[in-house]
């Protein structure tokens, strides 16, 4: 609801400087539309494809194959496509529009590194975020800020490039209009930034609850809060990681030493939670 009711208010704030009137909104709703769409069909094929996951040969990741039926048979899912990465960092992530059309892939990294009972509390979690349509979530939500940066963006274009002649002739709002007018671009320059802050924030706490639901799929909390700690004491980033789709990973593949983000600023722009602080929860369970 928040993304929708900021993406009218940037629709209303670039009518109220272009006047573009219904027209306008319409022209918006249906490129938000279209982006929604795209990506509703085609999230995992693109996650897949930026980060060079391939299929997981049944005999060569047997263990991996046996701990996802194992869980999936455990959850009532059905189970995902497999794929790995070859990258040496420890890392996952799940995607796809739907539990019926989904993908988890593991780097080799995580294969090698995590000892039974810790791949599984990882491939939980994962499997946590199919459980409960995250991945959906997600895709929604990179929708509505690429939609809100569009139209903050068209806004901002018109008015440096002569927009602002549309106006220029009208005095009658007088002092009244200018403050309107002012405000309005406030809101276009601030929109794109409050909608990207709404979005790690959603995504962090979905984190910790595809954590709690985990530990509720293995009833082993140990498990996935070892997984974490190797996580932690290991510094190697993903290489084919992106920021586009750096919240759909386990943990953070671009940046893994947490103390170097401080502020409550830096700590606002994180797509996950401190891994310490995912750890001393699990620990308390």
């Amino acid at each position: 609801m928040a993304f929708v009711a900021l993406i009218v208010l940037v629709g209303i704030a670039v009518d109220v400087l272009f006047n573009f009137g219904l027209v306008g909104v319409l022209v918006a709703l249906v490129i938000a539309t279209m982006m929604a769409g795209f990506s509703y069909f085609n999230s995992d094929k693109v996650a897949l494809a930026v980060t060079g996951a391939k299929p997981a040969d049944p005999n060569e990741y047997q263990r991996f194959h046996n701990l996802v039926e194992g869980l999936c048979i455990a959850s009532g899912l059905p189970k995902p496509r497999l794929y790995v990465i070859n990258d040496p960092a420890p890392n996952a992530f799940a995607t796809g529009r739907n539990p019926k059309h989904a993908a988890l892939a593991a780097t080799t990294g995580l294969l090698g590194m995590m000892n039974r009972v810790e791949l599984e509390g990882v491939i939980a979690h994962e499997l946590s975020h199919v459980k409960n349509y995250d991945i959906l979530a997600a895709t929604v939500a990179v929708t509505a800020v690429g939609a809100i940066a569009l139209l903050a963006d068209l806004g901002l274009r018109f008015w440096i490039f002569g927009g602002r002649s549309n106006r220029s002739d009208n005095n009658d709002a007088g002092a009244v209009g200018v403050v309107i007018a002012l405000l309005a671009m406030t809101l276009l320059i601030l929109a794109p930034l409050g909608a990207q802050l709404m979005q790690f924030s959603m995504n962090r706490k979905r984190e910790l609850l595809a954590d709690a639901t985990a530990v509720q799929l293995t009833r082993y909390p140990p498990g996935l809060c070892a997984a974490l700690k190797k996580l932690q004491a290991d510094t190697v980033v993903v290489h084919h990681a992106t920021r586009a789709t750096a919240q759909l990973w386990i943990e953070s593949p671009l940046d893994r030493e947490e103390g170097k983000k401080g502020s409550w600023l830096n700590r606002a722009f994180d797509t996950h939670p401190p891994l310490s602080e995912r750890i001393e929860i699990l620990e308390s369970m």
